[in-house]
């Protein structure tokens, strides 16, 4: 089964200096993520880059991934 630190590590390891979190029950999962490089991009582009992160993993290994993407300076940590 997947866990929420397997995907962590994907993505960070994909969209590196990324901070990444993730909840889920190993088959539905929330991610925040927070990178620099989502700067200046729509939120459809940024989702892009995580899934492109995760590559086949979305369709082999991932049923469901629920996002919130946003910058470093964008976060709130009082709105998770």
């Amino acid at each position: 089964m997947i866990t929420p630190e397997r995907i962590k590590q994907w993505i960070e390891s994909g969209l590196p200096g990324s901070r990444v979190e993730i909840a889920g029950d190993g088959r539905h999962f929330q991610a925040i993520v927070l990178c620099e490089e989502f700067a200046g991009r729509t939120r459809i582009q940024q989702h892009q880059m995580v899934y492109d992160a995760l590559g086949d993993k979305m369709e082999a290994d991932i049923h469901a991934l629920s996002l919130r993407t946003m910058t470093p300076d964008q976060w709130d940590p009082q709105s998770k």
